[in-house]
Parts: C-alpha cells; structure tokens; sequence
C-alpha cells in the first residue's frame, strides 16, 4: 500500500473525468503530474501540481483548473477538504479514516508493509568492499560494506532480485608483496630474526599466517629463493586473508553471494574476449595518447598502445587497456570482469568505491555502456571518508594491522548494529564523523539509541497489555476499532508511517539507503513526543485505565510504530531491541 500512489490515482482519475466531461481539453499528458507531501505541514496531508502543469496544454488558468479539481476530489469519502494556494497549487486534507485504515494495513501486512514492486524482478549486481587481500578491512571498507549491504537488503526490498558480490583483487603485483611479507612471518616462525623492508606489509595479523604456513610446509621454504615459493605462498596468503575478511564481513552482519576472483581472469581468455567484443564494435585502436595535465596517471606512455575509445561513450580521453611492452593495463581486467556480469544476465550493475575511486567512474560507465551497447546501466557509488573521535577528539586506536585502524576494532569497541547505523546517518558521498563515545549515549543526540528507544518503549506498553489482559496480538489489534485515534499527536504518528512505502520506493530508485536512516528517526521523533504528551494528558496514554477498547485502538497505534521500525532496521542490517539496558 502507497497512500501517496493511491491518491494519485485518484487525481489522475479525476482529470481523465473532466477531459470527458469537456472541463479540460481531451488528451492531455498527465505524465508530469505529482502528489507530494506539502513543504509545510500546516498547509494539508498531500498536495498536487496538477493544475500548474496541466495549463499551458489545456490553455487555462491553472486556478480554474485546480476549482474545478478540488470540488471533485472534495467528493470522495477519504478526502476532507481541497483547497487551492497560490497560482494553483491544491492541497488535500484527508479524513481521520484515511490514517486509522493506515495502522489496519500495517498490523496485517506486518514486515510486507511498504514492500515495493517497482523493482518487477529486476536482476542487480551490486559489487562492494573488493578490498585487496593482503590485510584485515579498515574503518574506510567498513562504510563502504554497510552502505553496499544497506542498499542490497533496500533494492531486495524493492522488489529486485539482487546479487551481492565480492571482487578479490588477486590478480596484482599487491600479492607478490602479501606472499613476501607472509614469507618474512613465516622465517620468524622459524626462530629467523626479520625485517619489513618499505613496500611489505609489517602488520601483527600476518604472524598467525607465517605460523600456519611454517606448521604446514615445515622447513621446506626456509633459505630458499623465491622462485621456490612464491607461486605457492601468493594462494596460500591469499586463502588466509580471505577467511580472515569474510570474518570481519560476518562480525559486521555481512554475508555475500558472490566472490569473484580477479585471477580467474587472467590466462582464461576472458580478457581477450572482453577486448575482442569492444574491437568488433570498432572501438579498439592503437594510438599515442596526449599527455596529461598536471599528474600524469601509472597507465600513460608517450608510446603507441592498445587504447579503447572511451570518449565515444562518455569518458574524458581514451583509455589504454594494454601496454607497449604487451602487458595488460589495470582497466584491462576490470573490463573483462563487468563484461562476465552484463553475460550473467544483470540488468543493472552497481559499484560502491571508495572516493579515491573517483576517477574510474567514466571510464568504467563508457565500458559498461559499450559492452552491454547502452543496455545495462551501471551506478557507481562512491563513499567518502570516515574521521575517528571520541568525545570530539580525534581518536586513535591500536593498529594491530600496522597501518590502519580496522573493521573490526571498530565493531568491537560499539557493536555491529551500532556501526551499521551511524555510518547510514550521512549520505554516502558526504564524509562522516565517527565519535565513539557519541554513537553510545543515550539522548535524542544519537539516532541509534533514539530509533531503539521507540522499539523498546512500543515492547514495554506490549508487556503491560499482557499484564492487563488487553488482547494486543496483531490480529486482534487489526481488527479493533481505530476511531479513537484522533488526536492531532496520535495522527501525526499515523501520517508519518503512512510516508513509509513511498519513501522506499524514492530510496530504492535513487539508490540512497541513508533515507531510510533519516525517516526512522523521523517516526521515532512523533512517536516519543506522543509518549510524552500522554504524561501530560492521560487521554493520550497507550493504556486506558477500564477502557480495554480504546486501549487497544492506542496500542495498535504503537504496534504499528514497532513493525516500520523493525522493517527500516532490517533494511539497514540492525537488530531491533525490545529493552534498554
């Protein structure tokens, strides 16, 4: 259910009436048409541009328009008044039936309420974290995990049908560097004095790797070259990071579908075929590119090379895909593997980045669009950094891994659900502040404790129903009578979760999960100031004292609170709480 939509039909409805009945011109496109919440509470429950953008093609006064519209909205039963405002803007107040009929849909669709279908089945891939495995995922791959999850379970939510994968950048010079350093560990295991020279890795989470290698192989490895065994050790370090990372993915309450390997990629073909389908399309060529301005990028070479002609599809300049000396560019590869998803079948593709990603993206949407011949639309997200505090001090942790501070530090110190929601709590592309100390107050101030209070409190006035025998399962609530629920304060809860379904669908098609973040907050805020105006005025409170009837029409108000709450809280990957410690 979509109030919103639901109205809408109503408007357009009327429109189609009046073009028969010769009010307006035949014809007319209501495409353009919208109805939206108004910009001021105080002006209604939704408002609508019909009559603005209907004008001009119908050769009227947009007033005359929105009079006419408003005098036939008036007349269905959900619609309490229509007035029109300004050039011809008309507002609608709808009936205190409208909102009681809101909680009755919740209560019986429960989790399903505000499920969408917009996305018709469509088949998604949504690549995120694809951190290097040569380490543990930091504080910067933890935003990224959570905001490519987030938008997963809010794309699964929307009626898509959603893949998400992992791609193991195993293909790069970064794993000589891992087998070496694991190498050194491994030395150490054996009683050798070692040190890390500038490019490997000297972080403390390699010595169990050097350990289990040693337990392993023994002394075979030991004084020899590293012809002997860098082949070996390259998948031997790479498996363990791997483990290590899906680990640190679980702690944070993520679980993949996919994990690609970049290396597959290489010796298969599957390079080849990826340029060889751009080729056929004459868009591979070799060339001298110009120099650029100001730094010049690892992949430009005042020689001729294998370019692909980028611009034709939107990118800046041409890009190189092999070098003169015949090796493959680092864009090679990631051509080839977003070619093996558009083969998957995906109809959409998208790629959460960091934001020193930011200058792969037209390079990577020209590829996309090439390959797919404009089919397939990929979305790149970029998420930007996140700064450590505590109590507005910049906060430093140990760094067992060297260099940085990791995911998992960070969910050991506030916990999954924690960190999952503060890092929604900004858009993606905006950077974040994480303060420490912050994110577990208790006080309006932290949305996290702000969003489970509501959850919590709807649970506690739950219990005391059943203390007070008041029947308070949701089918019985479903079917109460909700005419009490009247009051301005209890209404504005009402309206607020009626917003849900749309705000899913806006959510989903603008792939920006923070929404969800925001409108809990939002419907926590009306919920808690209609708890508080009830220790103010007993009319208001959730029980009613020898009133089981009323009661229930309150409680069923705040059930209902509890069942977006724990849908949006699903969405972001957090667990809904039923007491506060």
């Amino acid at each position: 259910m979509n109030l919103f939509s639901d109205i809408g039909a109503l408007v357009i409805e009327q429109i189609d009436a009046m073009m028969r009945d010769g009010a307006l011109p035949g014809g007319l496109d209501t495409g353009p048409v919208t109805i939206e919440p108004p910009r001021d509470p105080l002006h209604g429950d939704m408002a609508t541009n019909a009559a603005m953008v209907l004008a001009r093609p119908a050769g009227m006064k947009p007033r005359d328009i929105a009079a006419e519209l408003a005098d036939r909205l008036a007349a269905d039963d959900r619609v309490a008044s229509a007035e029109v405002a300004g050039p011809g803007f008309l507002n609608l107040r709808l009936s205190d039936g409208v909102w009681q009929e809101v909680l009755r849909r919740v209560l019986r669709l429960q989790g399903d309420f505000g499920r969408a279908q917009s996305g018709q089945g469509q088949k998604v891939n949504i690549e995120y974290v694809s951190a290097n495995p040569t380490g543990p995922l930091h504080v910067g791959h933890t935003r990224g995990a959570v905001f490519g999850d987030a938008l997963a379970n809010l794309l699964d939510f929307a009626g898509h049908a959603v893949t998400r994968e992992y791609y193991i950048n195993d293909g790069g010079a970064q794993v000589d560097v891992l087998a070496r350093s694991v190498y050194l560990r491994y030395l150490e295991a054996h009683g050798q004095a070692v040190s890390f020279e500038d490019g490997t890795y000297p972080g403390d989470y390699l010595i169990p790797v050097g350990e289990a290698l040693a337990e392993q192989v023994g002394t075979r490895f030991v004084d020899q070259p590293e012809s002997v065994w860098l082949d070996e050790l390259r998948s031997f370090a790479t498996e363990r990071m791997m483990d290590l990372i899906r680990a640190d993915l679980a702690a944070l309450g993520v679980q993949m579908d996919v994990f690609f390997s970049e290396k597959s990629l290489y010796g298969t073909g599957r390079i080849e075929a990826a340029l060889r389908a751009l080729d056929e399309k004459g868009l591979i060529y070799q060339g001298v590119l110009e120099p650029p301005k100001g730094k010049k990028p690892d992949d430009w070479e005042p020689r001729e090379q294998t370019l692909f002609r980028s611009t034709a599809h939107g990118d800046d300049v041409d890009r190189p895909v092999k070098k003169s000396d015949g090796s493959w560019t680092y864009f090679a590869p990631d051509i080839a593997y977003h070619y093996d998803k558009i083969e998957r079948g995906f109809d959409q593709l998208i790629d959460v980045f960091g934001a020193d990603h930011g200058g792969y993206v037209k390079r990577m949407k020209a590829a996309v669009s090439a390959l797919s011949d404009g089919r397939v639309p990929l979305d790149i997200k970029l998420t930007q950094l996140v700064k450590l505090y505590r109590d507005g001090e910049p906060f430093k942790m140990s760094k067992r891994a060297g260099t940085f501070v990791t995911l998992r530090d960070v969910v050991d110190q506030v916990g999954a659900d924690v960190t999952r929601f503060v890092m929604l709590t900004r858009k993606n592309d905006a950077p974040l502040d994480f303060d420490f100390a912050r994110v577990q107050e208790q006080s309006r101030d932290n949305p996290v404790f702000y969003v489970q209070y509501a959850h919590a409190r709807v649970c506690s006035v739950l219990r005391k129903a059943a203390e007070a025998r008041i029947p308070a399962d949701d089918a019985s609530l479903a079917a109460a009578d909700l005419s009490s629920i009247a009051d301005e304060a209890e209404l504005a809860v009402a309206k607020k979760l009626a917003e849900w379904p749309r705000l899913v669908e806006i959510a989903a098609r603008t792939h920006e999960p923070h929404r969800v973040a925001f409108y809990l907050y939002d419907l926590a805020s009306e919920f808690h100031t209609l708890w508080n105006r009830g220790n103010e005025r007993s009319g208001l409170r959730f029980l009613q004292e020898g009133n089981p009837a009323t009661s229930q029409a309150k409680i069923a108000l705040a059930r209902s609170v509890a069942v977006v709450i724990s849908a949006g809280l699903g969405i972001l990957g957090v667990t809904p709480v039923e007491e506060m410690r």
